[in-house]
């Protein structure tokens, strides 16, 4: 062979690998590898890095390996020389007794041992032939014996096909049949379903002509059951055969049914009430013992009926005919207890009456008890027989409590006393109605009625008598010589509670402040409530004084506060204002004519403290009555109608009545002449603190009139001199007038004074007796107080200007120093 180069050599190999490198570059790959395929060349290189030493490597070879390139420990044995080898090999060969000296024995050996190698591997190959020669035979035969399969498969399909086709389509017929056999099975069920109703009458009808039949066997409930689901099927099928003739003939068994159900309820009630009126009626010791009866035996009999009772109530909502059934049955019961218990109620309400005859009030409230009792044991009773409420229980109840009505209407009507009056109006309103009624509505319906009836019978009549009783007793009312004994009877009264002033003091003591009344002062024009004190000081407590007993009141304030006490709570509001205005209006008409007699008979200051005083009272008692004493009246103003009729009856205007323009006297009576309504309102209340701050301004003039009046009449000629200087008139010199000399002013200023010292405790007694409370003479004195002060500055004024020294020395005035004390040791 020629010898290779060996640069050639390595720029092919040079050329090589610069191929192999475009292989996988980054960029523009020749053969670009997957991830997978990366991940496998890399476990390759990985895995071939590290490959074990043949164990047929002479051990030459093996010391000619660097220390590096044997990275695997050595796991077989290292032979020890190559001969150690060969000797392996000759062995395999079976030569290991003969040796190679020369050439012709190697050649001979290795063309030996060359034929063994090709014998050894043809063996191989014809082994191999052979047995692939077996396998292509059992193939050939397993592919006929497939042919042979495939063509019994083939013809087994068709035979399967053949017979799943008859098959399905048997089994499709049997479906139809099937499905027409469930058909007709539910056809039939559904006519024999249907057939049944009818079929029933039949059996129905056996059953009801059967004299063995009684309402109360345990077969007859389910016969209406089924009666009546049998007549609510045909009436909804009216398109069925024969059906109105089927329709007509149930109703007719349920007529008979309900004739058997009627016939037996209504001889169970009738007989019943036979016996209990056949008893002899001596033989019960009282009435509670008959009504006792009564109730037993029917509570004792009502499970006889109910449960039949019950059925007929299920079926009354929907079925007209047994809702027909069950009114003549409420009727048929009602009746029965109307007969039993009429007779006995009358008796026992004339009992009553007999028993109270002259306490009304005794005779209401027993007689309403009475009813109450009766209208709930027969709400009891009823419920024992029914289960659904009816109205007519209602109408009978309504009449049995009418025979009550009708006796203490008369007694209502005839009742003159206002408190007998009042006391029935508590009784029915709080006893009955709020007690009784509200807590048992349902039971006492009817009785709620009569009471209301009787409530207003007796409103109505107490109205009328409290107006009579106003018009007599308050406006009519002639006081006697003792009624008008003021002050006589409050210092009688006062001595004697001096002298039981010990055991007053065991007493409780008692506030008898009054009311807030504004009354005005009318120089500061500040505000004065009574009752209350200006400064916050300690209040003394006020012991019982006569002024407060009601004892002392005067008759009409007295009746006029009872009248309106008793009539607060007993009728409506809207008429208790009516009512009120007219009593207090009378009240403080009859207050004032007394007041002018007083005044007549004893002092002036008597009369306006006496009225002051029961006004006070007035006041104080009307306070708690939540009500409006303000009433609107209406009126009719007829004064346009006046006038217009006046201008058709003056003569001037008669030619004028036929002339067509605005004088015209007939078309101005019809324009103009309509009456006017006219609404106003008047309050009682109002008005007695309008009179009530009259009497208290009245009583301040009259009391400053009577201390300082001359003083003031001085003043006034003063004023009156120097206003007409002041408008040009002729000068003066007042110590130069008669009237107003020095000693003249000494005069009437002593004189004053002296009044002030001799009258002034009297009108604080008279105060003190009369109102008997210090806040309240404290307030209605304050105004006299001022005035007097005021009065005595101005004279001191006038006098430093109009006198001199020498002629108020003459004149010798007290000081305002000296008044304000006497004025205070006189508070």
């Amino acid at each position: 062979m020629a010898a290779v180069d060996p640069s050639q050599l390595d720029l092919n190999e040079k050329g090589t690998r610069e191929k192999l490198s475009l292989w996988d570059r980054r960029s523009d790959a020749l053969a670009p590898l997957t991830e997978r395929q990366t991940d496998s060349i890399l476990e390759i290189q990985a895995a071939a890095e590290n490959l074990p030493i043949p164990t047929e490597l002479p051990i030459e070879d093996l010391c000619s390996l660097t220390s590096r390139s044997i990275s695997v420990p050595l796991t077989v044995t290292v032979p020890a020389s190559t001969e150690d080898i060969l000797l392996q090999g000759f062995k395999s060969l079976g030569m290991e007794d003969e040796r190679i000296e020369t050439a012709q024995q190697f050649f001979s050996w290795f063309s030996k041992l060359q034929s063994q190698m090709d014998q050894d591997e043809g063996a191989k190959c014809r082994q191999t032939r052979d047995f692939l020669g077996g396998f292509q035979e059992q193939c050939d035969a397993i592919l006929n014996d497939v042919n042979t399969a495939l063509q019994h498969l083939e013809s087994l399909q068709k035979q399967y096909l053949f017979v799943s086709m008859k098959t399905g389509t048997l089994h499709e017929a049997c479906e139809q049949l099937l499905k027409e056999q469930s058909e007709l099975v539910d056809l039939a069920e559904s006519i024999q379903q249907k057939l049944s109703y009818f079929n029933e009458l039949e059996n129905i009808n056996t059953k009801l002509n059967s004299s063995t039949l009684s309402v109360n066997s345990e077969g007859f409930v389910p016969m209406l059951a089924k009666l009546d689901d049998c007549i609510e099927y045909v009436s909804s099928h009216p398109n069925f055969k024969d059906c109105p003739v089927y329709l007509a003939k149930f109703k007719q068994c349920l007529s008979k049914a309900m004739h058997l159900m009627k016939t037996y309820t209504v001889n169970t009630l009738q007989n019943l009430t036979n016996q209990l009126t056949k008893r002899d009626p001596s033989g019960l010791p009282n009435a509670d013992n008959a009504f006792t009866l009564f109730y037993v035996r029917f509570r004792a009999s009502a499970p006889k009926v109910r449960t039949l009772i019950e059925q007929i109530e299920q079926r009354s909502e929907k079925i007209p005919e047994y809702q027909q059934l069950l009114n003549e049955i409420h009727q048929c019961y009602l009746d029965q207890r109307e007969q039993l218990l009429s007779p006995s109620i009358t008796s026992t309400i004339t009992d009553l009456t007999s028993q109270y005859n002259r306490d009304h009030c005794a005779l209401v409230r027993s007689g309403c008890a009475f009813m109450v009792h009766v209208c709930q044991d027969e709400h009891q009773l009823y419920n024992e027989f029914f289960t659904k409420p009816t109205a007519k229980l209602d109408e009978l109840l309504e009449k049995l409590c009418l025979s009550l009505y009708d006796v203490l209407r008369p007694l209502i009507i005839h009742a003159i006393h206002l408190e007998t009056l009042s006391e029935l109006c508590g009784i029915l309103k709080n006893e009955m109605l709020e007690d009784h009624v509200q807590n048992n509505l349902e039971q006492l319906g009817a009785f709620a009625a009569l009471v209301q009836q009787m409530l207003e019978d007796v409103q109505e009549r107490l109205v009328y008598r409290t107006h009579m009783y106003i018009q007599s007793d308050i406006i009519g009312y002639n006081p006697a010589p003792g009624d008008l004994a003021y002050p006589d009877k409050l210092e009688m009264m006062e001595k004697i509670a001096q002298s039981l002033k010990e055991e007053q003091k065991k007493l409780p003591t008692l506030d008898s402040s009054f009311s807030d009344i504004q009354l005005e002062d009318p120089d500061s024009k500040s505000v004065i409530k009574s009752g209350a004190s200006e400064a916050p000081t300690t209040r003394l407590q006020a012991t019982i004084s006569p002024a407060d007993l009601h004892g002392m009141w005067y008759p009409t304030v007295r009746r006029t506060l009872v009248c309106l006490s008793k009539l607060y709570r007993c009728i409506d509001r809207t008429v208790f204002q009516g009512l009120s205005q007219e009593a207090l209006s009378a009240c403080i008409q009859s207050s004032l004519k007394a007041a002018d007699a007083i005044m007549k008979n004893k002092t002036q200051i008597d009369g306006q403290l006496f009225l002051i005083k029961h006004l006070l009272i007035l006041r104080e008692q009307i306070a708690p009555f939540h009500a409006d004493f303000a009433i609107k009246e209406i009126s009719l103003d007829l004064k346009k109608t006046r006038d217009a009729a006046f201008k058709i009856l003056n003569p001037k205007t008669v030619p004028r009545f036929f002339r067509l323009n605005s004088h015209n006297a007939i078309l101005e009576f019809l324009l103009e002449g309509t009456p006017e309504i006219k609404e106003h309102y008047i309050d009682s209340k109002k008005e007695v603190d309008r009179h009530l701050k009259s009497s208290c301004e009245h009583f301040i003039q009259q009391q400053t009139k009577l201390f300082v009046g001359k003083l003031e009449d001085l003043l006034t000629k003063v004023a009156a001199l120097k206003t007409m200087a002041s408008q040009g008139g002729p000068k003066y010199n007042l110590s130069q007038q008669p009237w107003a000399q020095p000693a003249k002013i000494n005069d009437i200023v002593a004189t004053t004074y002296k009044t002030l010292k001799t009258k002034l405790p009297a009108t604080l007694q008279s105060m003190s007796l009369y109102l008997a409370n210090k806040d309240t003479e404290f307030i209605l004195f304050k105004p006299v107080r001022n005035n007097i002060q005021q009065v005595f500055q101005k004279l001191h004024a006038m006098l430093q200007e109009e006198y001199s020294e020498e002629d108020l020395q003459i004149i010798a005035c007290p000081s305002v120093e000296q008044i304000n004390l006497l004025l205070s040791v006189n508070k």
